[in-house]
């Protein structure tokens, strides 16, 4: 099969364990299929849990996923804070952990829209380079702020300064900003939601078909007339609606699968 081939295609489902890149878990499916391969939303190499993975055409499908809310679950240190907003960084400063009571009052300050500043250790670019590589030879930048929609974020467990955390949140949102934003720093991070996808589904020895990775846009089935127009470009497809052919992913609004 040569590299970088448009076959097999489709969606896979990964948990990612900690260490490893999210890139260096493509590379891995990548070289193991001979497919294109990309993801549809990164994690940070301490994270772990849910990656979305596409394979061949169905790489074009990637801007339909990265959108969708993510879930995630967090054990956040409150006695200290980091560069990064995460145990990798430098502590920048420790203080006595909230009560729960204070503890409450700074989680409501955080539900709904608003607004945190992105991370330093963060892929964003600043003046043309990578945050994170600026961080990494010590120059401070001021970061930008990014409106940010946390859907849920509730209390499971706080102990000995450290809260644990179940949250939904819009997709950009930086958990380690919210772990900043509470005074301290993100222990361990699980993501466990993209969307309708869920982490207990994972299994990375199976592809999802194209017509299977966007189960939250509606369905019109065309016939095969209307799924060789589309191919070529003749009939122009609405956007946000899968058109099937027998079964088979023809196309997403006006991106086609060949």
């Amino acid at each position: 099969m040569p590299p970088r081939a448009l076959t097999p295609s489709g969606l896979v489902l990964v948990d990612k364990p900690a260490g490893p890149s999210s890139f260096a878990i493509v590379r891995r499916l990548r070289d193991r299929t001979g497919a294109r391969a990309g993801h549809a939303g990164t994690l940070d190499p301490f994270a772990t849990g849910l990656l979305l993975v596409l394979l061949g055409s169905a790489t074009r499908l990637a801007r339909y996923l990265v959108g969708l809310d993510k879930r995630y679950v967090t054990e956040i240190d409150l006695a200290s804070r980091t560069a990064t907003g995460d145990l990798e960084g430098e502590e920048l400063e420790r203080s006595e952990p909230p009560s729960e009571d204070e503890l409450a009052e700074r989680l409501v300050r955080l539900r709904g829209e608003v607004e945190l500043a992105v991370p330093a250790a963060s892929a964003v670019k600043i003046g043309g380079e990578r945050a994170y590589r600026l961080a990494r030879r010590g120059i401070a930048v001021e970061m930008p702020v990014r409106r940010s929609r946390v859907h849920t974020l509730d209390l499971l467990e706080y102990a000995d300064g450290v809260a644990t955390l179940d949250l939904r949140v819009s997709s950009g949102t930086y958990v380690r900003a919210i772990a900043d934003a509470l005074g301290g720093h993100c222990r361990t991070l699980r993501r466990t939601e993209v969307g309708p996808f869920s982490v207990e589904d994972t299994d990375e020895e199976r592809i999802l078909p194209p017509a299977d990775a966007l189960p939250f846009l509606p369905v019109v089935e065309v016939a095969e007339g209307d799924a060789r127009a589309l191919r070529q470009g003749r009939m122009r497809g609405e956007e946000g609606v899968r058109y099937l052919c027998g079964g088979e992913l023809v196309a997403v609004g006006r991106t086609v699968l060949p």
